[in-house]
């Protein structure tokens, strides 16, 4: 699954690179359309780890032909050397709210970017939260991605509960793909609780296959193909539990007491992370959420992507605990030994994790309920295939940020570069 040297790998993954990225990547300046910016204009460091932040996002005009919505787009494919003055990276407002952020080029291309790729932020976010790692995917990918970076559920929305944003995202989903008939094929890139609410969204948007001769037999998303659905630090088995939210200390006293507070804080999602929600009787959203319903098709909405997989921390993430954004049970945790890897110093582990099939799935039920409802959440989402990557940032100076430092959510904790670069490098195009 790897470029480069791997630490511990029970079974490569059947990833497909995408190829040569050194050829696609250009030293590009980073500005905004001058039509609409609507990333923060900020100062960040262009120097700090080497790493390319905007150093300004105050809008320039292009020379170039500027276009309408829906009308013709100039895109720069070229590969040649020399200084590139034209191509840059443009952050526009998009109609149906959030950010589309795509490479802006006086050459003309013979086609535009025909993959969307969603980004989806987690609770009390923002489009800004995946501000950088938007910025490196079109710039090393400018031919093959456009990102959207949601805006449907930003700050005190994401409170509104995982079934509410997931609709919403749902919606803005589709109305993406509506202004944009170029489209042939979806990704979606999920931090924290943004994981649960994408797994919703896509529930809701998968379409069965309207026939096996078409050679889909996996059905797709909203009428795209659909290709890879990551999430990073997200709690897919929720946050109640031993060890699952870091901070409480494994105390189960104190995690009775979250149960009783939380949605005073977090109100409707903070209920559906904590299992305590009781929609009509019915058990908890999380749960229902690894089977099909009648509307709703979860597990096939995820067999549909070609591929699935979740970057865990192991350790220092204080919200979101390793079991449960790594999807295993306890006694599946690996020993982790110290990265070796040059380019990627804080992947520590990576593993391919089989599709289990119903008749195989054993009972590892226990006395307390908690374990029930987790081990039913296990094995409803190992029916489809994972990749796992888990990160520690151990050694970091600001590793108690963990849980924002694995997106590089902010400029001056830039520590998790590796990781989206590890994204980029591993993400398949077709």
């Amino acid at each position: 699954m790897a470029n480069g040297p791997m630490v511990s790998t029970a079974s490569p993954p059947h990833t497909a690179t995408t190829g040569s990225l050194a050829r696609r990547r250009r030293d590009a300046s980073i500005r905004p359309s001058v039509r609409r910016p609507t990333f923060p204009l900020s100062q960040f460091s262009t120097t700090r780890h080497g790493h390319g932040f905007p150093a300004s996002l105050s809008p320039r005009p292009h020379r170039g032909t500027d276009t309408a919505a829906g009308g013709a787009r100039p895109w720069d494919g070229g590969d040649g050397g020399g200084e590139d003055r034209s191509a840059a990276v443009r952050a526009e407002e998009s109609v149906s709210g959030g950010v589309d952020v795509d490479v802006w080029s006086d050459a003309v291309s013979s086609h535009a970017p025909d993959h969307l790729l969603v980004m989806v932020h987690g609770i009390l976010g923002s489009t800004a939260d995946w501000q950088y790692t938007a910025n490196e995917f079109v710039k090393q990918l400018p031919d093959d991605v456009i990102v959207h970076c949601s805006e449907k559920n930003t700050s005190m929305l994401t409170l509104d509960g995982v079934d509410v944003m997931g609709e919403r995202l749902a919606n803005e989903v589709l109305d993406v793909i509506s202004r944009r008939p170029e489209l042939t094929k979806i990704s979606f890139l999920a931090h924290s609780v943004g994981g649960l609410a994408a797994r919703y969204a896509i529930a809701k948007l998968y379409r069965h296959p309207d026939s096996v001769s078409d050679g889909n037999t996996k059905g797709t998303i909203c009428g795209l193909e659909a290709i890879n659905f990551i999430t990073v630090a997200t709690p897919h088995l929720g946050s109640q539990g031993n060890k699952q939210v870091p901070l409480l200390f494994g105390s189960v006293a104190m995690e009775k007491v979250a149960c009783r507070v939380v949605h005073w804080i977090f109100r409707r999602t903070g209920r559906h992370l904590f299992l305590t929600d009781d929609d009509e009787g019915q058990p908890p959203l999380l749960q229902r959420m690894v089977e099909d319903h009648d509307d709703l098709y979860f597990i096939s909405a995820l067999r549909a992507f070609k591929r699935r997989v979740v970057y865990a921390n192991a350790d220092c993430d204080h919200i979101v605990g390793w079991r449960t954004s790594s999807i295993r049970r306890n006694t599946e945790l690996p020993e982790l030994p110290v990265s070796s890897s040059e380019k990627y110093p804080h992947i520590v582990h990576e593993e391919f994790s089989e599709e289990i099939d119903d008749d195989k799935c054993q009972d590892c039920m226990t006395e307390c309920d908690m374990d029930v409802l987790e081990e039913k959440m296990v094995t409803g989402l190992r029916r489809v295939p994972w990749e796992k990557v888990d990160v520690s940032f151990h050694s970091s100076m600001t590793s108690f940020a963990a849980h924002s430092i694995i997106q590089v959510k902010y400029a001056f904790m830039n520590e998790g570069a590796d990781v989206i670069q590890h994204i980029i490098d591993h993400f398949q195009l077709c």
